[in-house]
């Protein structure tokens, strides 16, 4: 069977209940899962002990779930929760293979476990494979019962429901037609949905408001193995495309996007172990304002060590940078843009609400570089009125004109300049620094014309002196 090694199957949850984070992260990162964005599908498999659910996954995934083996009796194989990467499938596929129900490991009282496990199956998965002998179908004591309870019964815990597709695999097929099986199990499953209690929100709620179900038969894999085989390479295809517009999860729900999927299955668990009802509507907004946050911080910290920033912060300390705001708008938009790309399958008004923390904070950052920038444009704009206006009196042009004359030009290019350096993403405006600068010029103006006036007054004195003294 055809493996790779991204698809090795890692143990998520253990038989005690311990969830292996370190695992799954290091799973995530070497199936590439994390990058899918929405475009991935979870599959898990439910059903008795030593009924063939790893064999079947194994065959129907190319994945490497441990098998039983028949030779040495039918001990638990699978305890806990295992998942592995569905090799050839896509979109990308995570095979989720469950502890067996009805074991003589656990004992019969013990089925906390059970009705967790198969709780956090149907919070997380897609699809859902409840594996099932032919023979059980009519009968009142069947095996799968028990587990198809349970499912219904903690499907109620889910504050809003997942619509999840129930895949019925029948093995180990009789000579009967399936098309004769499945109107009776389709009335097996209806009995037991009508006859779980419900709370008064779902009191008539029919079974396809939380279920797809889909019907299939395999022949025995001991007795017909190349049958068997046959009959699952057709039932792969059906993975194809699964959660396209008339797959399998065509119409699922509530999906976490890829780059969450660790921190959602994790928080899920411990809600679960917790015996706390699953409000999966305020868990997916749970995990999408952790995320924005994390996704926020990270942004901020590379901009903070970002080349072009850093080369443009030390170069304003040295003086006006010509393009200064369109260089700065667009470093401060290549970050902007990666928060929305790795932002956008999470829930919209938190997405909103964190992007517009990050927009905040990372003008916090650069606006002392701008208030640098806008500083020099007025050290420069009030030295170059200073020069103009000597060169203009010098010339011998008249004091008012030249002074209105070059306040209005110094004022033009000042403003010209603060233009050049505002930044697209900051409402950021120079009007103030601007007004300043008008009153120093003001202010140069009418010192220059008490200086001209106190030296022309000056003259006319000693004109006066040196006149009077020759009377």
């Amino acid at each position: 069977m055809a493996t790779t090694v991204d698809c090795c199957a890692t143990q998520l949850i253990d038989g005690n209940g311990g969830f292996n984070l370190t695992g799954l992260d290091n799973f995530i990162k070497t199936s590439n899962m994390s990058s899918t964005g929405l475009s991935y599908a979870v599959v898990a498999i439910m059903g008795p002990q030593s009924s063939g659910k790893s064999t079947l996954m194994n065959h129907l995934f190319h994945t490497s779930f441990r098998e039983m083996d028949a030779f040495r009796g039918r001990s638990q194989t699978t305890k806990g929760i295992w998942i592995a990467k569905c090799t050839g499938i896509e979109p990308c596929t995570i095979a989720m293979d469950l502890e067996g129900t009805d074991g003589r490991e656990r004992g019969e009282d013990d089925t906390a476990f059970e009705k967790q496990s198969a709780l956090f199956a149907l919070a997380v998965s897609d699809i859902v494979l409840i594996n099932m002998w032919c023979h059980d179908i009519g009968r009142e004591q069947a095996a799968n019962k028990p587990l198809l309870k349970t499912v219904f019964q903690v499907m109620m815990r889910l504050f809003s429901p997942r619509k999840t597709t129930l895949l019925f695999v029948i093995r180990d097929k009789t000579k009967t037609p399936l098309e004769n099986l499945e109107p009776i199990l389709r009335e097996d499953i209806q009995k037991i949905w009508d006859s779980v209690p419900k709370p008064q929100a779902h009191v008539h709620t029919p079974l396809s408001e939380f279920f797809n179900v889909e019907v299939t038969a395999l022949s025995s894999y001991e007795d017909k193995e190349d049958k068997f085989k046959e009959e699952v390479a057709q039932l792969r295809q059906r993975f194809y495309h699964s959660i396209a517009p008339g797959g399998l999860a065509g119409d699922r729900r509530g999906v976490v996007p890829a780059s969450a999927f660790s921190l959602s299955a994790q928080h899920i668990w411990k809600v679960i172990r917790e015996n706390k009802d699953l409000d999966l509507p305020a868990h997916k907004v749970m995990v999408a304002t952790v995320r924005c946050e994390e996704i926020a911080y990270e942004k901020l910290s590379q901009l903070r060590s970002d080349k072009g920033w850093l080369e443009l912060e030390e170069a304003v300390q040295l003086g006006p940078v010509q393009g200064f705001g369109e260089k700065l708008s667009s470093i401060i938009d290549t970050y902007f843009s990666l928060y929305d790309e790795e932002t956008i399958f999470f829930d919209e008004s938190v997405r909103n609400a964190k992007r517009k923390q990050l927009e905040s904070n990372a003008l916090d950052i650069v606006y002392p570089a701008y208030t640098t920038m806008i500083g020099h444009l007025r050290s420069k704009a009030l030295d170059d009125f200073k020069t103009k206006l000597d060169q203009a009196l010098n010339n011998g042009e008249g004091f008012a004109s030249s002074v209105q004359t070059w306040t209005h030009s110094i004022l033009l290019e000042f403003d010209k300049g603060s233009d050049d350096a505002s930044v697209r993403q900051a409402k950021w405006g120079a009007s103030k620094v601007r007004d300043k600068l008008r009153r120093d010029i003001d202010s140069h103006a009418l010192a220059v014309r008490n200086a001209k006036l106190l030296e022309i007054t000056t003259s006319f004195e000693i004109f006066k002196s040196l006149s009077g003294s020759k009377l």
